[in-house]
């Protein structure tokens, strides 16, 4: 039951950020989002990452890996669009 939980912790707490992701990308702006926010989130995840491996949690190293990604992404398309956030 434990390795359920964290698989459905996982999906759930990974998937949330599709949709910001998803909404950079169609609208070419990124304005809201924050760098430095961005950046302190992607070192605590790269940080569980390391927790997770640690443990040798699946779910914790699968979840973390692809939020990571997630993450990049998002700070990625805020770079490239970040003449597009100017008013």
């Amino acid at each position: 039951m434990h390795e359920i939980t964290g698989y459905l912790a996982a999906f759930f707490s990974t998937i949330a950020f599709i949709p910001q992701v998803v909404k950079i990308y169609k609208e070419k702006s990124a304005r809201s989002i924050s760098y430095k926010t961005f950046l302190i989130f992607t070192l605590g995840v790269t940080l569980w990452l390391i927790y997770g491996i640690s443990l040798e949690s699946i779910p914790m190293m699968i979840a973390n890996i692809i939020t990571i990604l997630l993450s990049v992404m998002i700070l990625t398309l805020k770079y490239k669009y970040r003449n597009n956030d100017k008013a």
